[in-house]
């Protein structure tokens, strides 16, 4: 195979990182924390706003852990979670011995349905079990239906663990996504809008939740001249050197952005006489997606051509895309816990497919794939 890689969301730098990074080594500030860990969870907090205060973490799944931790989800809890996601989402409430009670998605935003979320409480409740904790996921950079989901959890009073970490940038009528949760949870994972390699983050309204996490992230270690420790700790912080690649990161997150949603336009125009394939969209102007992936279903009986069929064939011209999220409770690991819902998640999973959608793609990237796409429903 002669042509390059198209890669489905590759790494992007800006051109500053580097001097983060340098200022890190030239001042020894290669241990876990240091300016640039502050300097990195100020930007953020400067540019999701609404008083939000950020822990930086090493990854987006220890923010998912700690902020249960923080609700008090305990062994033999129940947590409702998006089942429409990825497994990062889920896998956190099992680490503490919890039940995942996973909900499907609406049509609109595919994510968490208020219907079928509702329907999964009052039947817990209705066991003498009232669930400890909601994770909605803003899938794919798609806000999800904010005020439903808020008014649910307000009403039965369980608090809600927001997964944003693929939806930094996107915004729900006008207010950061990351800052709807009564905790919420951030990735900067290498496939991100951007990233620091690895990395996420923790954020809260309340400060003191903020300096909760950071104990808990430093290893729980108590106010003492010695090591001694009153709680379980996790090494969770975090490095100095990956915050350097994050501040350079924030100054082109604004630029990625709109590069990404400049790959959502490419595609709108693309199919847009491809009557079988539907490119996933805001579905009013309350919503504002970064389109972190840009995803396509297709409707295989207008003409048998199926999104495995296609992905296939962009692999074969050397082009990544990747199936939509396999819902949770089809998974192996997860399928013996309760499910509520219909089938919205399992029939987006079948004809669904993400498609290239970096903030560095080319014009000559972009012509290949118009190439390849044309000639697959053209046969």
């Amino acid at each position: 195979m002669n042509t390059t890689k198209i890669w489905l969301s590759s790494p992007h730098m800006g051109g500053t990182e580097q001097i983060y990074v340098n200022e890190a080594f030239e001042t020894n500030w290669v241990a876990p924390l240091g300016p640039n860990v502050t300097g990195f969870e100020n930007d953020l907090q400067k540019f999701i706003g609404n008083n939000s205060h950020v822990a930086a973490l090493s990854s987006g799944t220890a923010a998912l852990h700690l902020g249960l931790i923080l609700l008090d989800v305990k062994a033999g809890d129940e947590v409702i979670c998006q089942s429409f996601t990825f497994s990062a989402s889920a896998n956190p409430i099992l680490y503490l011995g919890a039940t995942p009670i996973f909900v499907d998605s609406e049509t609109e935003t595919w994510n968490m349905c208020p219907i079928a979320l509702e329907e999964a409480i009052m039947d817990s409740v209705s066991k003498g079990k009232k669930p400890k904790a909601i994770i909605p996921v803003h899938l794919y950079g798609m806000p999800y239906k904010v005020d439903e989901i808020r008014k649910i959890a307000n009403h039965y009073e369980i608090p809600i663990l927001e997964d944003s970490a693929e939806a930094l940038g996107s915004h729900y009528k006008g207010t950061m996504c990351g800052t709807f949760g009564d905790i919420s949870a951030l990735s900067f994972n290498g496939n991100k809008i951007i990233t620091t390699s690895g990395g996420g983050a923790l954020v809260s309204k309340k400060e003191t939740i903020k300096e909760k996490a950071i104990f808990l992230a430093t290893q729980a270690r108590d106010a003492a001249p010695h090591y001694q420790h009153s709680h379980v700790g996790y090494n969770y912080r975090l490095s100095n050197i990956s915050a350097g690649i994050g501040r350079g990161q924030m100054e082109v997150l604004q630029k990625h952005i709109n590069l990404r949603r400049e790959m959502h336009d490419f595609y709108m125009n693309l199919f847009k006489n491809i009557k079988e394939v539907t490119v996933f969209q805001e579905p009013n102007s309350d919503y504002y997606s970064n389109h972190w992936l840009s995803c396509i279903t297709i409707n295989s009986s207008e003409n048998g051509k199926t999104s495995e069929q296609l992905r296939l064939a962009l692999e074969n011209d050397n082009i990544e895309s990747r199936p939509l999220w396999k819902p949770m409770h089809l998974q192996p690991i997860f399928e013996k816990y309760p499910y509520y819902g219909n089938t919205v998640s399992e029939n987006l999973f079948n004809n669904g497919l993400c498609l290239p959608s970096g903030s560095n793609l080319n014009n000559d990237d972009k012509q290949r794939i118009i190439e390849t796409v044309s000639r697959f429903f053209m046969k």
